[in-house]
C-alpha cells in the first residue's frame, strides 16, 4: 500500500482567474506528507505563458504542459494518459469543461479514478462552445466524484445527471493569506468614488449590466470612476460598448493585471452583476479586503452576501435598484463599513482553505484505501 497519494490538479487555463487561483490554494493547503499534488496544464498555440505554473513553481511542487494543437484537440487525451502513466498518479482531479472531458476520458484510459470539481456552469450562445459545455457537463456522470463549490451547483449536477452518490458537497475556501500581505495602495484621486470589478468577461458575468447602471450613476455623480480588471471573450464588445456612453472617459478596461490585489484595496465599492456563479472567489476576496459589495440577488452569490447584513442585493436584472444600492454604499460610510466589516467576519469564519483542503485529503484518502 501507497504512504503517500499522488493527486494530479488538471486544468485548461484561461487567465489566472477563480478556478486557477482555487487550484493553488487547494495545493498549498494539502498535506505534503500524505498527498503530492502535481499540476497538469493545456497550452494551445499562441498562448501567453501561464501565471499559475509560475505560481505552482514557487510551491516547488511538479508542473507538466500538454500542448494542444487547438482548442479541441482530443490527441491531449492520450498525452495526458502518458504523462498518468509516467507518473504514477493515483487521481486525476479536473476544473472545468474543456479539463473535464480530456481529464475523464484519460483517467479511463489510464485506469485511475478521476474527481471533477465543477466552478461554474456558462450560459453560452455560440453553438460550438454549447455544444463543449454539454460535452462537458456529460463527462461528469463518468468521473468517480463529482465535488461542486456551491449547493446550487450540486443540483445543477444532479439535474445534469449525476448520480447522488457520485456525489460530495465540499464547502469552497479560498486563501486569503495574499489579500492580508497587500497593503492598501496610495490613490493619485484619492477624492473619486471607485467602483470595480474582478473577474473573467465573459457572458454569465453579464458585465454590461455594470457599464449600464455606471453610465446613469456617473451623469448625477461624476465624481464616479469604473475600473474593470479581467479578460475574456466579451471584452472586445464591452469596450466597444463603453466607447458609445457618455461616461466612457471615467471607465478602464485593464485587462489581467499582475497588481491585481492591489487594486482591488483601491476600491470603495466592488460590483457584480452576474446571471451564474459558483462561489466566486473574487467576491471573497472583496469581503477579506473590506471592500462593501453590491450584487444582484443570485445563487451562489447569496451564499456569500445576505441582504443588509454582509451587503446589499438586488433581484436580477433590476438595474435601477442595484443603481440606489451603489449610491448607498458610496455615499454613507458608515453603512459600508459596517457592511464590510461583517462579510469580512462571515468569510474568516466560514469559507477557509485549510478546512476545504482537510475535506479533500479524506476523500482522496478514502478513493486510494484499497490501493
Amino acid at each position: 500500500m501507497k504512504t503517500k497519494r499522488k493527486v494530479l490538479q488538471f486544468i485548461c487555463p484561461t487567465g489566472f482567474y477563480g478556478a486557477e487561483r482555487w487550484v493553488l490554494a487547494l495545493a498549498k493547503h494539502l498535506d505534503p506528507e500524505t498527498t503530492a499534488c502535481d499540476l497538469a496544464v493545456t497550452m494551445e498555440p499562441g498562448q501567453k505563458p501561464l501565471e499559475l505554473v509560475n505560481e505552482y513553481k514557487k510551491l516547488n511542487l511538479p508542473t507538466y504542459i500538454i500542448d494542444m494543437k487547438n482548442k479541441f484537440d482530443l490527441g491531449a487525451v492520450e498525452r495526458l494518459a502518458t504523462l498518468i502513466r509516467e507518473q504514477n498518479i493515483d487521481i486525476i482531479h479536473t476544473h472545468g469543461y474543456k479539463s473535464d472531458i480530456i481529464g475523464v476520458l484519460a483517467a479511463r484510459r489510464a485506469n485511475i479514478q478521476c474527481v471533477v470539481t465543477p466552478h461554474g456552469f456558462e450560459n453560452a450562445k455560440d453553438f460550438k462552445l454549447k455544444t463543449f459545455i454539454w460535452l462537458g457537463c456529460q463527462s461528469m456522470r463518468f468521473a468517480h466524484k463529482v465535488v461542486p463549490l456551491s449547493q446550487q451547483l450540486m443540483q445543477d449536477v444532479l439535474r445534469i445527471g449525476v448520480k447522488p452518490h457520485k456525489t460530495l458537497y465540499i464547502q469552497n475556501g479560498v486563501d486569503l493569506s495574499e489579500v492580508e500581505a497587500e497593503p492598501v495602495p496610495t490613490r493619485v484621486e484619492p477624492n473619486k468614488k471607485r467602483i470595480g470589478f474582478v473577474g473573467q468577461m465573459i457572458s454569465r458575468k453579464n458585465i454590461r449590466d455594470i457599464l449600464d447602471i455606471f453610465e446613469v450613476l456617473h451623469k448625477e455623480h461624476p465624481d464616479t470612476e469604473l475600473i474593470l480588471l479581467g479578460d475574456g471573450d466579451a471584452r472586445q464588445e464591452l469596450e466597444l460598448h463603453s466607447q458609445s456612453l457618455a461616461s466612457q472617459g471615467a471607465v478602464q478596461f485593464l485587462g489581467f493585471r499582475d497588481d491585481r490585489l492591489s487594486l482591488l484595496k483601491s476600491f470603495d465599492l466592488f460590483v457584480m452583476t452576474s446571471t451564474l456563479e459558483g462561489i466566486p472567489r473574487c467576491l471573497m476576496e472583496a469581503t477579506a479586503a473590506s471592500i462593501p459589495v453590491a450584487a444582484y440577488d443570485i445563487a451562489g452569490i447569496d451564499q456569500l452576501i445576505s441582504h443588509e447584513e454582509t451587503g446589499l442585493l438586488a433581484p436580477l436584472g433590476d438595474k435601477q435598484t442595484l443603481k440606489t444600492y451603489w449610491e448607498k454604499l458610496l455615499y454613507n460610510q458608515a453603512f459600508a463599513s459596517q457592511m464590510a466589516e461583517n462579510a469580512k467576519k462571515f468569510v474568516y469564519d466560514n469559507y477557509s482553505a485549510q478546512r476545504m483542503a482537510a475535506q479533500y485529503s479524506d476523500l482522496f484518502e478514502e478513493m486510494t484505501k484499497d490501493s
